[in-house]
């Protein structure tokens, strides 16, 4: 697999975090853990993970409200969320599902049965992001297998950085991205940069591939253009 699949495992029991981390983290995932679910909130801003295992009863916040929270951020929109759940009964599921959720798996956990989910998850995942590795926008192509644009039938060659940041407006046209989102994908949440560091790369790109196909939303971030 590509990028490895990132998942939050949400639960107060922190020995069921532990197997899962392991489980999972030998599977071959970024795997990050909260324990209640406001941190849950609060991590998957920042990890902006692919896959979010959750419980349904916990301190500080139930698993069902944080589901309601995150389904609302736009970078979360397409997180898939699973509960892990002691809890079987009818009512409890179908709150679940009516706040966003993707599927319900009833405790005790089986780890081969849900790693393999998670594997047939991943897969579809990696399929998806392959189908749109190559973005054409009219003149412009933007291919990310090989790290090149092409203009016009020209070739333009752009630093890694300022590739990603092209590839993650292109991606959706005509949608605004807000600086922290662009932030949070081009250079992560680990890396600490300038708050100049988006506007001078947006200027490099607007340099190679002309001033009209990004835009500045004052106050708020870029959208691109065709």
């Amino acid at each position: 697999m590509g990028d490895k699949l990132k998942i939050l495992v949400v639960d107060d029991d922190k020995d069921i975090v532990e197997i899962l981390k392991y489980n999972l983290k030998n599977s071959g995932y970024s795997v990050k853990s909260a324990n209640n679910g406001i941190e849950a909130i609060k991590k998957a801003k920042k990890f902006l993970p692919d896959v979010i295992l959750m419980d349904v009863m916990m301190p500080e916040m139930s698993g069902i409200e944080a589901c309601s929270e995150i389904k609302e951020i736009e970078e979360l929109s397409n997180t898939i969320i699973i509960f892990l759940s002691a809890r079987s009964e009818d009512y409890t599921q179908i709150s679940a599902y009516d706040a966003g959720a993707d599927d319900y798996i009833s405790k005790p956990i089986k780890p081969k049965v849900l790693l393999k989910k998670i594997s047939n998850i991943a897969k579809k995942i990696n399929s998806e992001k392959n189908l749109s590795q190559i973005l054409n926008l009219g003149n412009i192509i933007i291919n990310k297998e090989e790290y090149v644009v092409h203009k016009d039938k020209n070739e333009i060659i752009l630093p890694r950085k300022a590739f990603e940041l092209l590839f993650l407006l292109a991606s959706k046209p005509e949608r605004v991205f807000k600086r922290e989102e662009i932030m949070n994908h081009v250079w992560g949440t680990q890396v600490v940069v300038g708050d100049r560091t988006i506007d001078v790369h947006i200027r490099k790109l607007r340099e190679k591939i002309g001033d009209k196909h990004i835009r500045t939303i004052k106050g708020v971030g870029y959208k691109f253009k065709s």
